[in-house]
């Protein structure tokens, strides 16, 4: 947690210290009321006292209260606002991290608890930093302040203190050991309830479809019953602490009060002044004592939150000390114009076999390249490796006649537009979902016309209400598969880039529509280039390239005619999809 802590915003320190300042002060007031007490005691008990001195004690001990208070509201809302400071820059560099990631850290971490990671346990430091600022500062220097204020008035008091605060701090210590472990895993079964309730609502009409419900139920109810037991277990045992404590301090000050009147009794009677001076000390020791206790209660509350946070903040780093696999590079200029190169590429998981096994083509400026072959045969890694969401574990990549490698970000993304295999849109309009992110595309509303029309969804935005205003929900919910895809085009067509890559993206359009959008693209974005993943040979049958994968190798570079000549696993495809007069068309 002191890793998370010490990256701090600078202004929030200096709240944090003043804080420390302020909770200095709270204790320097509390710790002269008994003080206080004991001046009262002796002018009770003093012949001759009057009123006034009386009264001139209780007001001092009124302001020292009144002080304490004031210290004790401007503390809580510096350590509120150091809180929230502590919470937002946290949020925001674990947010910016997770953007950072590439598809090996995101399936190494997954989402749900990546999201449990940004959302639950940053409030779990938060909660700590909110409380503890204030008693983790205040009970071990409160508690040490009041020993040295008692240490010397009775030894005969001060061995019972010591002996009931060691045994306290035994209890506390032995409850944190059974405790601690389990917090790690209370984390863990939150993932996983997590993980079943994103995948339950994210599948909801297949739940329906297959009237799946108990056995979601039943899967859920396990793991969220395994989670109440541990969670029970600690607060059981959490529980223990409060009355043990309660009953440590009550106990304490019985024996002080029961040992002090032994002390009182052995002063002999006529030796008034003694008896006084050790009555009053009793008294004052009594109160000292309590606050040495309330100390350690004031710290129990703490660490009752402290091992949940600090599996939290290990958790948090664990994000925020993660290494990426992808590097941005340096260059932004190219020799070439919308070119890609693959040179005896292969690639490998890192826990899986190989998926591509030395591939090598090139795609020049304007022409259309297609890639075809089973399920499973490399074809969407292929084309990721392009976009850097991998990178090639053998070989080379390049774009413009420039390693994918050596580009930055931004000069790599803005040369490539890229349709993913499944169509993704996010909550806001049409216009923001096609003017998505950096472009150096346009930015107006003649650019998302534009963009539509091309993309073939002009036909559907323009009989929404508002137009390109319309609202789109989370995930597209509320627009069709193909309408999903279509605005996905789009996007990438907005986004003026040298190189189109699809994957897969045409699979839900009717035959018509794909043809026509293949032909809008082929005559106005005639100096583009064009990556096409496709399941369909009518999808590439015109393209200027195709290469058939199969089982992560290219067995067949060529156009149709040429692939049906020589390309067996090619024919076997077409034969599938075509009809006999096709064939021979």
């Amino acid at each position: 947690m002191l890793k998370l802590i010490r990256k701090m915003r600078r202004s929030d320190v200096l709240m944090a210290l003043v804080c420390s300042v302020l909770v200095l002060g709270q204790i320097y007031f509390d710790l002269e009321l008994p003080d206080y007490m004991s001046d009262l005691t002796v002018l009770i008990e003093t012949p001759g006292s009057t009123m006034s001195d009386i009264l001139h004690t209780g007001l001092e001990m009124l302001g020292c209260t009144l002080a304490s208070a004031a210290l004790c509201i401007l503390c809580g809302y510096l350590t509120a606002k150091v809180a929230a400071g502590f919470a937002l820059t946290t949020r925001e560099r674990v947010f910016n991290k997770i953007a950072d990631f590439g598809q090996h850290e995101m399936m190494s971490f997954s989402v749900p608890s990546l999201i449990n990671r940004t959302t639950n346990d940053i409030t779990q430091v938060q909660m700590v930093i909110a409380m503890g600022l204030q008693l983790l500062i205040k009970s071990p220097i409160m508690a040490v302040w009041a020993v040295i204020k008692i240490i010397d008035k009775s030894w005969e008091l001060s061995v019972i203190t010591a002996g009931f605060i060691v045994a306290l701090l035994m209890v506390m210590v032995i409850v944190i050991a059974l405790v601690v472990p389990r917090f790690r895993r209370v984390q863990k079964l939150t993932d996983k309830i997590n993980l079943v309730a994103r995948e339950n609502l994210t599948g909801i009409n297949v739940v329906h479809a297959y009237n799946a419900e108990d056995y979601q139920n039943e899967k859920f109810e396990k793991s969220n019953s395994e989670l109440m037991r541990t969670q029970l277990f600690n607060q059981r045992t959490f529980a223990f602490l409060t009355p043990v404590m309660q009953l440590g301090m009550n106990a304490l000050a019985l024996v002080i009060y029961w040992v002090g009147a032994s002390l009182v009794n052995a002063v002999p009677a006529e030796d008034t002044a003694v008896r006084l001076e050790t009555f009053s000390n009793i008294v004052v020791f009594g109160t000292y004592a309590t606050y040495v206790i309330m100390s350690i209660m004031m710290l129990v509350s703490i660490i009752m939150l402290l091992p949940a946070a600090q599996v939290s903040a290990q958790r948090i780093n664990e994000v925020l000390g993660s290494k990426t696999d992808i590097h941005e590079g340096t260059r932004s200029d190219s020799p070439e114009t919308g070119t890609v190169e693959f040179r005896h590429v292969s690639f490998h998981y890192p826990d899986g076999g190989d998926v591509l096994e030395d591939i090598s083509f090139k795609a020049n400026r304007g022409e259309t390249v297609a890639f075809i072959g089973a399920t499973g045969s490399g074809k969407t890694t292929l084309v990721s490796l392009i976009a850097r969401f991998y990178d090639a574990t053998e070989g080379e990549v390049l774009v413009d006649g420039v390693n994918v490698k050596d580009y930055t970000f931004d000069a790599l993304y803005d040369r490539v537009g890229y349709v993913t295999q499944k169509a993704v849109l996010f909550s806001g309009t049409v216009k923001s979902n096609v003017l998505f992110g950096k472009s150096r595309g346009g930015r107006g509303d003649a650019d998302v016309g534009k963009a539509l029309d091309l993309a073939m969804a002009s036909e559907f935005v323009d009989r929404l209400p508002q137009g390109m205003d319309s609202p789109i929900a989370q995930g597209g919910t509320n627009v069709s598969g193909g309408q999903k895809q279509r605005l996905s085009i789009a996007r990438a067509l907005a986004r003026d880039p040298e190189i189109l890559i699809f994957d897969d993206s045409f699979s839900a359009l009717d035959y018509r529509t794909d043809a026509a959008l293949r032909a809008g693209l082929k005559s106005e974005l005639g100096g583009t280039t064009r990556l096409i993943v496709a399941q369909r040979i009518g999808t590439i049958r015109n393209a200027d390239k195709i290469i058939v994968l199969d089982d992560g190798k290219a067995v067949g570079i060529g156009t149709h005619d040429e692939l049906m000549q020589n390309c067996p696993v090619y024919q076997e495809i077409a034969r599938s999809q075509l009809s006999s007069e096709e064939l021979g068309a």
